[in-house]
């Protein structure tokens, strides 16, 4: 009976330092983003320059196995562009004649290779940890592009007192449970944007939480446009229908 009582008592308390800490979680910042609201777009520059921030920093360890490089053209890329970046990668393909895999130089039609040949090796390469395919990271979580730009902008601080830390992990204010596999990925002028913007820490932190948005949610303004097309069809449907009625029964008033 002392056993239950006091395993009952354990789970009370650990429930209750469990609250605890979730209530002293950084509360999410409530950023504003273009593509907020009915009529909200995709940032084209912001989008180019979120797509470099993957390209230089994120990819070494990040896959983003849903999007094709012909893809790339919403952002705002001509075909030479588009060609220029395939052409970077190295895709596995086959078989050959001879029942052989080979490499190639990357075409437009592929999907942007992953850093890592499997999930294992993506392990092995960091720690034990398997970095998550960013494709649809935004629509992940929820308020997924602030709470991307509010962990890698300002989350990584240094841990209360008390508060364990293991070796390989970094403390995110952000991060559920606070304890984060991934060091700091972003550094001021971490990358040079190509247009000239100024790459702060929390600029690039927007831009590549903005192209993860395009990359989880890439018909959003097409979506938006139908949805608009269709409220506005159905008023005109309403009117005409309204007064359709009108004329029917106005002889019976």
């Amino acid at each position: 009976m002392k056993r239950v009582v006091a395993g009952v008592l354990s789970a009370a308390i650990l429930a209750f330092g469990t609250q605890t800490m979730a209530a002293e979680d950084k509360a999410l910042p409530d950023f504003k983003w273009s593509f907020d609201g009915i009529f909200g777009q995709f940032d084209r520059p912001a989008l180019q320059r979120g797509f470099q921030v993957y390209r230089e920093v994120c990819s070494a360890c990040h896959s983003l196995r849903l999007i094709a490089f012909r893809d790339l053209a919403d952002l705002g890329y001509d075909v030479e562009q588009i060609k220029a970046f395939a052409a970077e990668a190295t895709v596995v393909d086959g078989p050959d004649d001879e029942g052989e895999m080979f490499e190639r130089e990357g075409r437009p039609s592929d999907r942007i290779p992953s850093p890592f040949p499997n999930a294992k090796a993506a392990a092995a390469a960091n720690g034990g940890s398997t970095p998550p395919d960013l494709s649809l990271m935004a629509k992940a979580r929820p308020h997924g592009p602030s709470y991307i730009r509010a962990l890698l902008s300002d989350g990584y601080e240094d841990a209360p007192a008390g508060f364990e830390i293991l070796e390989g992990q970094s403390y995110n204010a952000y991060f559920p449970g606070n304890r984060i596999a991934m060091a700091p990925p972003l550094g001021d002028d971490a990358v040079e944007y190509q247009d000239g913007t100024e790459a702060s820490v929390d600029r690039m932190a927007a831009d590549v939480a903005h192209f993860l948005m395009w990359t989880a949610e890439p018909k959003l303004e097409q979506r938006k446009q139908t949805g608009i097309k269709v409220v506005l069809f159905l008023l005109v449907l309403t009117g005409i229908l309204y007064a359709i009625k009108r004329k029917v029964w106005a002889d019976l008033h």
